[in-house]
């Protein structure tokens, strides 16, 4: 069967595949054209085998709420580049709504659910994307909020997605408090979220820390026990402001700590806001990321 210009238009934007491969794939196909898209799929599956072993430690950081569900999620890809693409950016959006959707309990859970809108599982569609992209690219993790009200926050084109959990009271609209306190995550990436949450353990060595600098310090050393006692337990609220988000000083008003800026502009709007917590996603955090050598590459190249 034959095929024109125009077929092989058309299978480009079915697809997204380069036009010389979808030219291979109906001249493979005898100008069928599910024939054609078969064919591609089979070879973007090989693709996809290929590449699954190269390291995605860039990509998009996603945070949104949607039909009431808070979803932030993390998909990988080789290069920086790759998140101004609009099909990986649509890819991340589609596999935020599954999560809504779905509700799934694990990654693994996540990867079988079929992919909002269509027929095929989050993995195919991953493998598709790889195919139409060219790198190897990763759903890396993902978490949902189903109670209290979400707030999401993306921080320089997905670099950092930020989601935010709070209680509200009296039907007040938190979402400029909710995100302003996202912000301060994404900035600051607390230890913490609260005080309370510091384990005695953390404590126990923050404190063997401070007595020994005192014991090195010819001022501090000469001092009684219950004095340098004393003098430990300010330094701890230090700590506190620094490394737990409630007790920070608020980026935007230094005069008041987080958890005061939250009562604060929640009673301003007649009523009360609680933080409930909050996750933070880094793309490629933790990933090491391969060093590229462009010098070595290009020399390898015109040998």
């Amino acid at each position: 069967m034959a095929f024109t210009a125009g077929d092989v238009k058309q299978l480009r934007e079915m697809t997204g595949v380069g036009m010389m491969d979808c030219k291979k794939a109906l001249t493979a196909s005898d100008g069928d054209m599910d024939k054609a898209v078969e064919w591609l799929r089979e070879k973007g599956l090989a693709a996809a085998q290929k590449k699954a072993g190269r390291i995605a430690a860039e990509g998009m950081a996603y945070a949104a709420v949607i039909n009431g569900i808070g979803v932030v999620v993390e998909v990988n890809a080789e290069t920086d580049f790759v998140a101004k693409n609009d099909k990986f950016v649509e890819f991340v959006k589609g596999v935020a709504e599954t999560i809504a959707d779905n509700k799934p309990a694990d990654l693994d859970g996540l990867m079988a659910c079929k992919y909002h809108g269509g027929d095929r599982t989050v993995t195919e569609q991953q493998q598709e994307m790889v195919l139409v992209i060219g790198e190897n690219i990763r759903v890396r993790r993902f978490f949902i909020f189903t109670d209290g009200v979400s707030v999401p926050y993306i921080h320089a084109n997905g670099k950092i997605g930020v989601l935010v959990n709070l209680t509200v009271s009296d039907g007040i609209d938190a979402t400029a408090i909710g995100k302003d306190v996202a912000m301060q995550i994404a900035a600051l990436n607390p230890r913490f979220w609260d005080k309370s949450q510091v384990t005695q353990d953390v404590l126990d060595e923050e404190k063997k820390i401070m007595l020994a600098q005192m014991e090195n310090d010819p001022k501090m050393a000469g001092k009684p026990d219950q004095v340098r006692e004393k003098i430990v337990m300010g330094k701890l609220n230090k700590f506190y402001a620094e490394n737990c988000l409630l007790q920070q000083e608020f980026v935007k008003d230094n005069t008041l700590s987080v958890e005061k800026y939250i009562a604060s502009a929640a009673k301003a709007l007649g009523g009360s806001v609680t933080f409930n917590s909050a996750v933070r996603f880094e793309k490629g955090e933790g990933i090491e990321k391969k060093q590229e050598n462009f010098a070595e590459e290009i020399a390898s190249m015109v040998k």
